[in-house]
């Protein structure tokens, strides 16, 4: 396995020169060893620079000599699909020019690179203000009773029972779907009525689980698990699949997908697991919670992160001031 945490080489990165894929390996193990960053991480970076290294070989550029007229036409490409790849929009061109940026970084301190740090001089795409969408706390309760209801087919009571719990922590507790199925039963401290959490980075944190999220956590652990469990090999996870294995995050997705879909017509947009920790934070800041106590609870390096809420708290306040207050409203 590579050091990205990917089994095999891409096509893409299978053509690589020897060189640029000698400087790639070097790279992604920095980013792993001295900046701890995930396998998901890792892999994504991995695909970013193995586009980027390609489009350079192509063009016969050796990345120790890029400079930023080099990099602003490849970004250009990126956002078209004239590098042969599928074109990107602004969000996805600017993550991928964070990794391009990372990696020349390292190249211009490891000395190797001629040009300097040539990414320094080159602009990121401006991206349209993207605010999180929070659901109603209606719109939580119904997606959780809906996670609860019991389907047909065999273990629909039990993979009730984790569904439930499942979407409960989520929203209980803020934690990224990753954080969530990466939970193990001793994670779970039910006398102290908290959990630690494993998150970016490999960064720990433990938070405050809340009484509905332990209750629907104790039904499942009691009612649920033992049934997935026989079938497996003895995973300590607490979240559980058909075969009692660890859940992975994508059949983690499809229970909130499905959920979601149960729960019609109480939500009208598109839900995913990040949009319960959206609401968790947006709630608590709505409970009087201070920003910087949401920072530590959600995980977040910095509180800029965390002040994103903060807005949308205040244009929720502003339109029920505009709806409520007798002088509001425009002209009064």
């Amino acid at each position: 396995m590579t050091p990205g945490g990917d089994p095999r080489p891409s096509r893409e990165q299978a053509a690589l020169r020897p060189g640029d894929s000698r400087i790639l390996e070097q790279y992604l193990s920095h980013l792993r060893i001295e900046r701890g960053l995930s396998a998901n991480t890792l892999a994504a970076y991995r695909r970013d620079l193995t586009r980027y290294l390609s489009h350079l070989a192509h063009a016969e550029i050796d990345p120790v000599a890029v400079d930023p007229q080099v990099l602003s036409a490849w970004l250009q490409a990126l956002r078209t699909g004239a590098d042969g790849g599928s074109a990107l929009s602004a969000a996805s061109a600017a993550r991928s020019l964070a990794a391009v940026r990372g990696l020349h970084s390292f190249l211009d301190a490891e000395r190797v690179s001629t040009t300097g740090d040539p990414a320094r001089l080159v602009p990121t795409p401006s991206l349209p203000s993207r605010l999180p969408h929070p659901l109603a706390i209606d719109q939580v309760e119904a997606l959780l009773e809906a996670a609860g209801r019991p389907g047909t087919g065999r273990d629909s009571a039990q993979r009730a029972l984790r569904d439930r719990a499942l979407l409960e922590l989520l929203y209980g507790i803020g934690a990224r779907i990753s954080e969530a199925t990466g939970l193990d039963l001793d994670d779970v401290d039910r006398e102290q009525r908290s959990a630690l959490l494993r998150g970016k980075g490999d960064k720990q944190r433990v938070v405050p689980v809340g009484r509905f999220a332990l209750e629907a956590l104790d039904a499942y652990l009691t009612r649920g698990r033992p049934a997935l469990a026989a079938r497996g090999t003895g995973t300590p996870a607490v979240f559980l699949g058909s075969r009692g294995t660890r859940l992975t995050r994508q059949a983690a997705w499809q229970v909130v997908r499905r959920a979601a879909e149960a729960a019609e017509p109480a939500l009208t947009e598109p839900i995913s697991p990040h949009t319960l920790r959206h609401s968790y934070a947006t709630h608590l800041l709505h409970g009087g919670a201070d920003v910087r106590s949401v920072q530590e609870l959600l995980g977040h390096a910095s509180v800029t992160t965390t002040q994103l809420y903060t807005q949308v708290t205040v244009d929720s306040l502003r339109e029920t001031h505009a709806s409520a207050h007798p002088r509001a409203q425009r002209g009064a």
